[in-house]
């Protein structure tokens, strides 16, 4: 999760100007004051905190969502795979029109769909039509099932769980990305301030600049350094713009709904600094793991459903059913009217026990439950890998804690040393006792010390992040962000 400024910044924005003079004289204050207070103007437009980011990327990412209708879905197969426990009632009525023709002997079916061959036997056809009725109800109902439903019941229900795990590993990670992007973007809003000063300076001692050469008191090559660091000092503020409106871009992104511009409040973030927890093995806890888990758990469920779906079931069998026709049942007289066919002419009813059994099913049953343990063997195996990753993580965090730590405070000894520098620098070249080369590497580095403290400041802030990623436990790090 901890990503280097390098990655996230130009190299042309963190790499200091090599040459260039950047003198702020104090008779330039309001003149400065002004350049400094109209780009300000456009840092008002839709500041937002950390919490309304996080609130408004878990409400309405769309990835987010689907993994929410995942769990609805899951929770409707639990209850659907229930009803098994219920018995089976059919009911039909139907209503024909046929010949009545057959012979006596049997007849192998053809799966379901041969029509019944139930009819007068006699030496001739008779291909008169008559309207004939049927209604049937019957009632099936496994009371023993060897513990099938119950097996295929759990193995919904461990679904369920492996969908709920995955929606909150998925949250996690989710709020995760937001709270990085969120200090990225405050990281990048910050340069664009002091590359933004570092213009406003530039721009000042150019036209200082030029006037000293316009009046004689400066030679010529040193307006064209001062327009050309001018120039260099103009490039990197857009450098920086662009690299703030891209991330600006991924973080609304991330909230589900895009916007043209987005301005984050620092909150607390530069005001101190944060107090960093050891991760040891609190990574055992992450919801990545849980997720890896659950899918253990899945599937050895599956494995064991598969397992039971060979053994027989038994079941209490009650049926009910009567039958009209318009050939009668008293002389075989036909009768072609449809009031005929409709009455019923006899009724019949049948309880009993039934016991099926699918004896050769078994072959391929073995075959299903092999493919299932070789696939809680496959998920115990990406469990152990996400467990080394997770734990390779939470050392780098703390690693990374201490060291960004020891950078933030060094940076501002760096800050003061280079404020120092620059002015030791601009006093001895407004004496002409140094050139402007070398009051340009003091300005060079006294920007890059103002980038670094931004920089140094952000990081330590984004380690503690990943020790908060790595433990699987957001709040490490929201705990320590005054709201």
């Amino acid at each position: 999760m901890f990503i280097p400024i390098s990655r996230l910044l130009s190299a042309r924005l963190l790499e200091a100007p090599d040459k260039g003079p950047f003198i702020f004289l104090k008779k330039h204050a309001l003149l400065f004051a002004f350049f400094i207070m109209v780009p300000m103007c456009g840092l008002f437009a839709q500041q937002v905190n950390l919490q309304e980011i996080l609130q408004e990327g878990t409400q309405n990412y769309p990835f987010l969502k689907s993994k929410q209708a995942e769990i609805r879905g899951a929770e409707s197969r639990v209850k659907s795979v229930k009803t098994d426990y219920l018995p089976t009632l059919v009911v039909q009525d139907q209503y024909t029109f046929s010949t009545n023709n057959s012979v006596a002997g049997s007849f192998w079916g053809n799966e379901g769909s041969v029509i019944s061959p139930s009819g007068g036997i006699r030496p001739e056809n008779i291909y008169t039509g008559t309207f004939g009725s049927f209604t049937s109800a019957l009632v099936d109902w496994r009371v023993f099932n060897f513990g099938k439903v119950k097996a295929n019941v759990k193995t919904a229900k461990a679904d369920l769980i492996r969908s709920q795990a995955d929606f909150e590993n998925e949250l996690f990670q989710h709020q995760v990305r937001i709270v990085d992007a969120y200090l990225v973007l405050l990281i990048n809003q910050k340069l664009v301030g002091a590359q933004q000063q570092n213009l406003e300076r530039a721009l000042v001692f150019k036209r200082v600049t030029d006037a000293a050469v316009g009046s004689g008191m400066r030679p010529g090559v040193d307006s064209s350094l001062a327009s050309a660091e001018y120039a260099k000092a103009k490039l990197l503020v857009l450098e920086s713009q662009r690299s703030t409106k891209a991330q600006a871009l991924r973080l609304a992104e991330l909230t589900g709904q895009l916007r043209d511009s987005m301005q984050v409040d620092t909150m607390q973030f530069y005001s101190q600094l944060p107090v960093g927890t050891s991760s040891t093995y609190s990574f055992l806890k992450n919801p990545a793991l849980r997720f890896s888990q659950s899918q253990i758990d899945a599937s050895y469920a599956r494995s064991a459903a598969v397992r039971k779906s060979y053994l027989p079931s038994v079941s209490i069998l009650g049926s009910g059913w009567a039958r009209g026709s318009g050939v009668s049942n008293k002389d075989d007289s036909f009768h072609t009217s449809f009031s005929s066919g409709v009455d019923y002419q006899v009724f019949n009813y049948l309880f009993g026990v039934s016991t099926r059994w699918n004896l050769t099913n078994i072959l391929r049953v073995r075959n299903d439950y092999k493919t299932e343990q070789f696939q809680v063997e496959r998920f115990k195996e990406l469990y152990q890998t996400q467990k080394l990753q997770l734990d390779r993580q939470s050392r780098e965090a703390d690693m990374q804690f201490q060291l960004s730590m020891e950078q933030a405070r060094l940076t501002p000894v760096q800050l003061n040393a280079a404020q120092r520098a620059f002015n030791q620098a601009q006093a001895r070249y407004q004496s002409g006792l140094t050139d402007l080369f070398t009051l340009a590497q003091s300005v060079n580095a006294l920007n890059r010390a103002e980038v670094d403290k931004f920089v140094t400041n952000g990081n330590v802030w984004r380690a503690l992040l990943m020790q908060a990623a790595a433990a699987g436990d957001l709040s490490i790090f929201l705990n320590q962000v005054v709201k």
